[in-house]
């Protein structure tokens, strides 16, 4: 059936992941019509504890303690299971439960479990994942990591060399890939791949790290792809001491508030090189190994107009993103008999052009409504790129008519970027594109020339389409210019995606190389940043400035 089992590590992760299975439980249908997805893929059938079927996510749920919100680990599915194991302990006496003040379960899980029209969530409703969360888990995918509690300031989950240890700490005590991912592997019956959605700038990213290299020993063959989470979103602006001075005065108070800003300076400036530095070494452990390694990160200011987002919001600044994520995979769930269908490996082959490009891209645009069946490459709202435009691919020989620019760049932009200035030009090896909610024949793409431009160094484009929009109720209202207007439309958004590989990987790695020259000591620095400049050469051969001086 070639499954895909899922883990999730993190709070971001979950979030970003709970609006993903959100999305997969809205295509369920229930008045026997056949969809065009195979949910066998992502779900697993089962047997619940009152003998009803079951179908839950094969997914791995981690998070630390107090990151689960409301949700119980044996949900009502499973909980009369739990209560005769209770009952079947060799103690004689009953036993004595301690725990912590459970969490008020959230006013649109009550309903759902009450059968009752659930109330619409806001971004000040909305308090952990589980809060939203539409799906029943698996009890063993559910997993709890008590060693650390969520934002605790004590004892902060932050280094990257502390998820290293936790990691490192639990699998030589329980064997994790034994304990907690056997099951899932072993009653499926071919695995396509793995996907990790983790956090990579804080210690989830030393956690993933070790975990991966875990994966590649026991799948070896298995294709594995990471979608690195980037907090770029939550760092403040370091502000000028100079200009605190002269602001604050040289009263009392003003001395106190001129230390308070200093503190807080260093310590926002603290924070973020510990970021920097995770990142690196995230980098440095992961691209190496994932089949694919995809990074993620809300972009800056300014969004397209048409979106309306909370950048306050976890709940939606994780759903624009998962609705890229969702939208891009989506081949790989479609059934076999369906023209567009294709495995995650097949995406990663198509992508790593050059044999050791392994880094791609995420972009998003999200299309009129009216445009799902009119709209062709023509249109102005879809830009074809031009090689004279800054930015653009700037090879001459490439094919300009099937390059896209997108609304939105879901990569991390560089470290230590300036907001103003033009971009620098990019080269693009590979673009995948998804289009959804359209007919294929609306965005057509000239496959014929594929192999001669991948032998010319030119891009390669391949595109799939297909009709099935993208559910509106499964993510908030973050494009309402873009839903449909008409009571006789579907309820669906018209999403246009792709995953590129091209020379701006090797440019934001190289800033990454930059700003933690000096942040590691010399033992580490000389390996950590070979290893990055590695990366950066998959990104470089038979792409250089354009000189058309002979090599030697």
């Amino acid at each position: 059936m070639h499954e895909i089992i899922t883990l999730q590590l993190g709070q971001s992760s979950n979030y970003l992941a709970t609006h993903f299975w959100n999305t997969q439980e809205s295509y369920f249908t229930y008045d026997g019509e056949a969809g065009l997805l195979n949910h066998d893929i992502h779900f697993r059938p089962g047997i619940g504890a009152d003998g009803t079927d079951t179908f839950t996510p094969r997914t791995l749920v981690y998070d630390l303690k107090g990151g689960f919100g409301s949700l119980r680990k044996i949900n009502a599915l499973y909980e009369i299971e739990e209560e005769k194991n209770m009952q079947g302990t060799l103690w004689d006496s009953q036993p004595v439960i301690l725990q912590d003040t459970p969490i008020e379960q959230h006013p649109y899980q009550r309903s759902l479990d009450q059968g009752l029209s659930p109330p619409e969530l806001t971004t000040e409703t909305v308090r952990y994942w589980s809060d939203f969360n539409r799906v029943f888990y698996h009890p063993r995918s559910i997993i709890q990591l008590n060693e650390f509690e969520l934002n605790s300031v004590l004892m902060p989950f932050e280094k990257w060399g502390t998820g290293e240890e936790l990691f490192s700490g639990l699998d030589k005590e329980h064997d994790l890939l034994d304990r907690d991912l056997r099951l899932f592997a072993e009653e499926s019956d071919q695995v396509q791949a793995l996907q990790i959605i983790t956090g990579v700038d804080d210690a989830w990213g030393g956690f993933a790290t070790r975990y991966l290299e875990r994966l590649k020993d026991e799948f070896g063959k298995t294709s594995i792809w990471v979608w690195g989470l980037e907090n770029n979103h939550q760092s403040s602006r370091v502000s000028d001491p100079s200009a605190v001075r002269q602001a604050a005065g040289k009263t009392r108070r003003g001395r106190f508030v001129t230390y308070l800003a200093i503190l807080t300076n260093a310590s926002i400036q603290e924070k973020h090189q510990l970021k920097t530095l995770n990142l690196a070494r995230s980098l440095q452990g992961m691209a190496s190994q994932a089949s694919l390694y995809v990074p993620l990160a809300i972009p800056p200011r300014p969004l397209p107009s048409y979106v309306s987002l909370n950048r306050g919001s976890e709940w939606h600044m994780s759903a624009l993103l998962s609705t890229a994520l969702e939208t891009m995979t989506l081949p790989s769930r479609l059934k076999t008999l369906c023209e567009n269908q294709i495995t995650l490996t097949q995406f990663g082959d198509l992508l790593n052009v050059n044999g050791n490009q392994k880094i791609a891209c995420l972009q998003l645009s999200v299309l009129k409504p009216e445009l799902g069946n009119s709209q062709s490459p023509d249109d102005p709202t879809i830009t074809v790129c031009d090689p004279r435009q800054t930015g653009a691919p700037s090879n001459e020989d490439a094919a300009p008519a099937d390059l896209v620019a997108f609304d939105m760049d879901l990569s991390p932009r560089e470290i230590g970027q300036s907001q103003k200035g033009p971009p620098s030009k990019v080269h693009t090896f590979c673009q995948v594109e998804v289009v959804r909610g359209t007919q294929s024949n609306r965005f057509p793409v000239d496959s014929t020339h594929q192999l001669p431009q991948r032998l010319a160094g030119c891009p390669v484009v391949q595109r799939y389409c297909t009709t099935l929009g993208h559910p509106l109720d499964s993510i908030p209202h973050l494009f309402p210019s873009r839903e449909p207007q008409s009571i006789h439309a579907p309820r669906s958004l018209v999403v246009r995606t792709s995953l590129s590989t091209t020379s701006s990987v090797a440019t934001r790695i190289k800033s990454v190389q930059s700003a933690v020259r000096k942040l590691v000591g010399l033992d580490e620095r000389e390996t950590l940043l070979n290893e990055l400049n590695e990366i950066c050469e998959a990104y470089e051969e038979g792409w250089d400035s354009g000189s058309d001086e002979d090599d030697d």
